[in-house]
Protein backbone atom coordinates (compact mmCIF):
# COMPACT_ATOMS: atom_id res chain seq x y z
CA UNK A 1 0.00 0.00 0.00
CA UNK A 2 2.76 2.42 0.91
CA UNK A 3 4.44 2.27 -2.52
CA UNK A 4 0.95 2.48 -4.06
CA UNK A 5 0.01 5.86 -2.02
CA UNK A 6 3.94 7.05 -2.96
CA UNK A 7 3.55 5.81 -6.64
CA UNK A 8 0.07 8.24 -6.65
CA UNK A 9 1.95 11.46 -4.86
CA UNK A 10 4.42 11.02 -7.61
CA UNK A 11 2.05 11.37 -9.90
CA UNK A 12 -0.25 14.07 -8.62
CA UNK A 13 3.06 15.62 -8.38
CA UNK A 14 3.70 15.16 -11.93
CA UNK A 15 0.18 16.66 -12.87
CA UNK A 16 1.00 19.92 -11.14
CA UNK A 17 4.23 20.73 -12.75
CA UNK A 18 3.08 19.95 -16.24
CA UNK A 19 -0.12 22.29 -15.00
CA UNK A 20 2.48 25.16 -13.69
CA UNK A 21 4.79 24.63 -16.52
CA UNK A 22 1.71 24.57 -19.29
CA UNK A 23 -0.10 27.09 -17.32
CA UNK A 24 -3.38 25.26 -16.98
CA UNK A 25 -5.76 24.46 -14.79
CA UNK A 26 -5.45 26.39 -11.33
CA UNK A 27 -1.97 27.78 -12.93
CA UNK A 28 -3.99 29.93 -15.97
CA UNK A 29 -2.86 33.22 -16.24
CA UNK A 30 -5.30 35.76 -15.03
CA UNK A 31 -7.33 32.82 -12.61
CA UNK A 32 -8.78 32.99 -10.15
CA UNK A 33 -7.61 32.51 -6.71
CA UNK A 34 -3.57 31.96 -6.08
CA UNK A 35 -2.67 29.08 -5.48
CA UNK A 36 0.65 29.54 -3.70
CA UNK A 37 0.56 26.15 -1.42
CA UNK A 38 0.39 24.42 -4.44
CA UNK A 39 3.31 26.35 -5.92
CA UNK A 40 5.05 26.55 -2.72
CA UNK A 41 5.17 22.51 -2.48
CA UNK A 42 5.82 21.82 -6.22
CA UNK A 43 8.90 24.84 -5.19
CA UNK A 44 10.30 23.05 -2.29
CA UNK A 45 10.16 19.15 -3.50
CA UNK A 46 11.80 19.97 -6.94
CA UNK A 47 14.35 22.53 -5.06
CA UNK A 48 15.30 20.47 -2.75
CA UNK A 49 15.76 17.78 -5.44
CA UNK A 50 18.70 19.69 -7.58
CA UNK A 51 19.98 21.27 -4.03
CA UNK A 52 20.54 17.42 -2.83
CA UNK A 53 22.63 17.33 -6.32
CA UNK A 54 24.22 20.52 -6.18
CA UNK A 55 25.86 19.78 -2.47
CA UNK A 56 26.84 16.22 -3.69
CA UNK A 57 30.18 17.68 -5.30
CA UNK A 58 32.78 15.23 -3.76
CA UNK A 59 30.62 13.33 -2.20
CA UNK A 60 29.23 14.63 0.96
CA UNK A 61 25.88 13.46 1.99
CA UNK A 62 25.37 16.05 4.91
CA UNK A 63 26.69 19.16 2.42
CA UNK A 64 24.00 17.64 -0.44
CA UNK A 65 21.02 17.69 2.36
CA UNK A 66 22.17 21.31 3.61
CA UNK A 67 22.27 22.38 -0.12
CA UNK A 68 18.52 20.55 -0.27
CA UNK A 69 17.23 23.10 2.18
CA UNK A 70 18.80 26.35 0.72
CA UNK A 71 18.01 26.17 -2.56
CA UNK A 72 14.26 26.34 -1.82
CA UNK A 73 15.02 28.88 1.21
CA UNK A 74 16.95 30.92 -1.41
CA UNK A 75 13.78 31.50 -3.77
CA UNK A 76 11.55 31.76 -1.10
CA UNK A 77 13.50 34.11 0.73
CA UNK A 78 14.05 36.16 -2.31
CA UNK A 79 10.80 36.60 -3.17
CA UNK A 80 9.42 37.46 0.20
CA UNK A 81 12.30 40.02 0.34
CA UNK A 82 11.51 41.66 -2.67
CA UNK A 83 7.77 41.32 -2.39
CA UNK A 84 6.70 44.47 -0.20
CA UNK A 85 8.82 46.64 -2.35
CA UNK A 86 6.68 45.03 -5.61
CA UNK A 87 3.45 45.89 -3.64
CA UNK A 88 4.65 49.51 -2.97
CA UNK A 89 5.07 50.26 -6.66
CA UNK A 90 2.11 48.77 -8.06
CA UNK A 91 0.52 50.76 -5.39
CA UNK A 92 2.11 53.93 -6.36
CA UNK A 93 1.64 53.24 -10.47
CA UNK A 94 -2.26 52.61 -9.64
CA UNK A 95 -2.07 49.06 -10.27
CA UNK A 96 -3.07 47.48 -6.88
CA UNK A 97 -6.60 45.89 -8.80
CA UNK A 98 -4.21 44.08 -10.72
CA UNK A 99 -1.96 42.68 -7.83
CA UNK A 100 -3.46 39.00 -7.60
CA UNK A 101 -2.49 38.40 -11.07
CA UNK A 102 0.79 39.60 -11.11
CA UNK A 103 1.76 37.67 -7.69
CA UNK A 104 0.78 35.10 -9.46
CA UNK A 105 3.11 35.33 -12.21
CA UNK A 106 5.99 35.60 -9.87
CA UNK A 107 5.07 32.49 -8.02
CA UNK A 108 4.43 30.70 -10.84
CA UNK A 109 7.65 32.04 -12.50
CA UNK A 110 9.50 31.07 -8.79
CA UNK A 111 8.25 27.36 -9.59
CA UNK A 112 9.11 27.08 -12.59
CA UNK A 113 12.56 27.88 -11.67
CA UNK A 114 12.69 25.34 -9.20
CA UNK A 115 10.99 22.83 -12.22
CA UNK A 116 13.91 23.69 -14.55
CA UNK A 117 16.30 23.00 -12.11
CA UNK A 118 15.25 19.73 -10.89
CA UNK A 119 15.21 18.34 -14.70
CA UNK A 120 18.94 20.13 -14.96
CA UNK A 121 20.11 17.22 -11.93
CA UNK A 122 21.35 15.08 -13.76
CA UNK A 123 23.80 17.46 -16.14
CA UNK A 124 24.92 19.01 -12.71
CA UNK A 125 25.97 15.08 -11.59
CA UNK A 126 27.60 14.57 -14.96
CA UNK A 127 29.91 17.52 -14.36
CA UNK A 128 30.52 16.73 -11.22
CA UNK A 129 31.66 13.07 -12.38
CA UNK A 130 33.42 14.64 -15.28
CA UNK A 131 35.52 17.08 -13.52
CA UNK A 132 36.85 17.55 -9.61
CA UNK A 133 37.71 21.07 -9.92
CA UNK A 134 35.85 23.36 -7.65
CA UNK A 135 35.75 26.68 -9.38
CA UNK A 136 34.27 24.36 -12.58
CA UNK A 137 31.52 22.90 -10.49
CA UNK A 138 30.66 26.70 -9.05
CA UNK A 139 30.24 27.66 -12.88
CA UNK A 140 28.02 24.42 -13.35
CA UNK A 141 25.68 25.24 -11.19
CA UNK A 142 25.73 28.85 -12.16
CA UNK A 143 25.26 27.96 -15.78
CA UNK A 144 22.17 25.38 -14.65
CA UNK A 145 20.96 28.82 -12.43
CA UNK A 146 20.72 30.88 -15.22
CA UNK A 147 18.98 28.24 -17.63
CA UNK A 148 16.39 27.97 -15.15
CA UNK A 149 16.16 31.78 -14.72
CA UNK A 150 15.43 32.08 -18.27
CA UNK A 151 12.50 29.65 -18.54
CA UNK A 152 11.51 31.37 -14.93
CA UNK A 153 11.08 34.36 -17.28
CA UNK A 154 9.04 32.63 -19.99
CA UNK A 155 6.97 31.81 -17.26
CA UNK A 156 6.87 35.56 -16.10
CA UNK A 157 5.98 37.34 -19.59
CA UNK A 158 3.45 34.67 -20.59
CA UNK A 159 1.43 35.68 -17.04
CA UNK A 160 2.14 39.76 -17.48
CA UNK A 161 1.63 39.13 -20.94
CA UNK A 162 -2.12 40.33 -21.10
CA UNK A 163 -1.35 42.63 -17.92
CA UNK A 164 0.52 45.07 -19.94
CA UNK A 165 -1.28 45.20 -23.09
CA UNK A 166 -4.20 46.35 -20.17
CA UNK A 167 -2.09 48.80 -18.93
CA UNK A 168 1.52 50.02 -19.88
CA UNK A 169 2.77 50.80 -16.49
CA UNK A 170 2.70 46.71 -15.63
CA UNK A 171 5.84 47.08 -18.09
CA UNK A 172 7.83 49.03 -15.38
CA UNK A 173 6.49 46.99 -12.34
CA UNK A 174 7.79 43.88 -14.34
CA UNK A 175 11.26 45.24 -15.10
CA UNK A 176 11.79 46.42 -11.74
CA UNK A 177 10.71 43.30 -10.51
CA UNK A 178 13.74 41.84 -12.02
CA UNK A 179 16.54 44.16 -11.55
CA UNK A 180 15.58 44.08 -7.60
CA UNK A 181 15.20 40.25 -7.63
CA UNK A 182 18.49 39.43 -9.52
CA UNK A 183 20.23 41.61 -6.66
CA UNK A 184 18.80 40.27 -3.90
CA UNK A 185 19.01 36.45 -4.64
CA UNK A 186 22.22 36.75 -6.12
CA UNK A 187 23.61 38.49 -2.62
CA UNK A 188 21.28 35.60 -0.70
CA UNK A 189 22.95 33.14 -2.38
CA UNK A 190 26.49 34.64 -1.17
CA UNK A 191 25.06 34.82 2.81
CA UNK A 192 23.76 31.04 2.24
CA UNK A 193 26.55 29.73 0.87
CA UNK A 194 28.15 26.91 0.88
CA UNK A 195 25.67 25.47 -1.60
CA UNK A 196 28.00 23.39 -2.99
CA UNK A 197 31.08 23.27 -0.57
CA UNK A 198 34.68 23.65 -1.32
CA UNK A 199 36.50 19.96 -0.57
CA UNK A 200 39.14 21.30 1.70
CA UNK A 201 37.09 23.04 4.12
CA UNK A 202 35.11 21.48 6.61
CA UNK A 203 30.97 21.32 5.83
CA UNK A 204 28.84 23.35 7.47
CA UNK A 205 25.15 25.04 7.07
CA UNK A 206 26.59 28.52 6.85
CA UNK A 207 30.23 29.98 6.49
CA UNK A 208 31.31 31.99 9.29
CA UNK A 209 32.62 35.06 6.68
CA UNK A 210 29.00 35.17 4.76
CA UNK A 211 28.79 38.58 4.16
CA UNK A 212 30.53 39.85 1.18
CA UNK A 213 30.56 40.58 -2.14
CA UNK A 214 28.81 37.87 -3.98
CA UNK A 215 29.79 39.63 -7.46
CA UNK A 216 33.35 39.85 -6.86
CA UNK A 217 33.42 36.23 -6.30
CA UNK A 218 31.29 34.90 -9.39
CA UNK A 219 33.56 36.93 -11.56
CA UNK A 220 36.69 35.48 -10.18
CA UNK A 221 35.65 32.24 -10.38
CA UNK A 222 34.62 32.47 -13.78
CA UNK A 223 38.15 33.39 -14.31
CA UNK A 224 39.88 30.98 -13.00
CA UNK A 225 37.51 28.68 -15.11
CA UNK A 226 39.29 30.03 -17.84
CA UNK A 227 42.80 30.40 -17.08
CA UNK A 228 42.76 26.78 -15.52
CA UNK A 229 44.34 28.31 -12.34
Amino acid sequence: MSAIAARLRASRLLGEVDSLLRGTGVHAVGGGRVPWVRIGLVLIVTGFAYGCVMGYFAGRPRQAFYSGLKVPLLLVVSTLICLPNYFMVNTVLGLRDDFAAAFRGVLSSQGTVAVVLAALAPLTALGYVSSSFYPFATVTNGVMFALASIAGQVTLARHYRPLIAKNPKHRVCLRGWLVLYVFVAIQLAWVLRPFIGAPRMRVRFLRHDAWGNAYVHVTDAVWQVLTGQ
